[in-house]
């Protein structure tokens, strides 16, 4: 018997904005939704109760910021408190998922999209992807994710 098809919500969290991807697991799918503006990390509350609304996911995944070496990040607490807080707020399921070199990876892809999404690189488009390369991270491995 196999596991029931899930959709996900992907947040690359960031102070400035947060980046949204959404996909699901029966077709391995991810594609950019959008980029939330927040204010030292803190988002429109309303603006994500909109988009879970919307697209009814079963489960959240936060970007966690790790070093290089595999050791937290100054920046993984205020990314966990993120994911406790998305938790908390509306009930869901919340996983963490190593983002070392997703924003890398987003900012190339980024430059290469380019042309059909803006025209020009800009740093709004890093953070969808980023979120995207987050979610395909769960797709690919579901057991790397870790609790907030």
């Amino acid at each position: 018997m196999s596991e029931k098809p899930v959709t996900l919500l992907a947040f690359d969290f960031g102070t400035g904005q947060i980046g949204v991807a959404v996909g699901q697991s029966l077709t391995g799918s991810a594609n950019p939704l959008t980029v939330l503006k927040a204010r030292d990390g803190i988002p429109n509350w309303e603006q994500i109760a909109g988009l879970l609304a919307e697209w009814q996911p079963d489960q959240l995944l936060v970007g966690l910021p790790l070093n290089m070496d595999g050791s937290e990040s100054a920046f993984c607490q205020r990314a966990r408190k993120f994911a406790r807080r998305l938790n908390g707020r509306f009930g869901l399921k919340v996983a963490m998922v190593d983002e070392r070199l997703s924003t890398f990876e987003a900012r190339g892809q980024s430059k290469n999209h380019a042309i059909r999404r803006t025209g020009s690189y800009q740093q709004s488009l890093v953070d969808d992807l980023a979120a995207v390369i987050i979610l395909n991270t769960w797709l690919s491995d579901p057991s790397l994710a870790q609790a907030p």
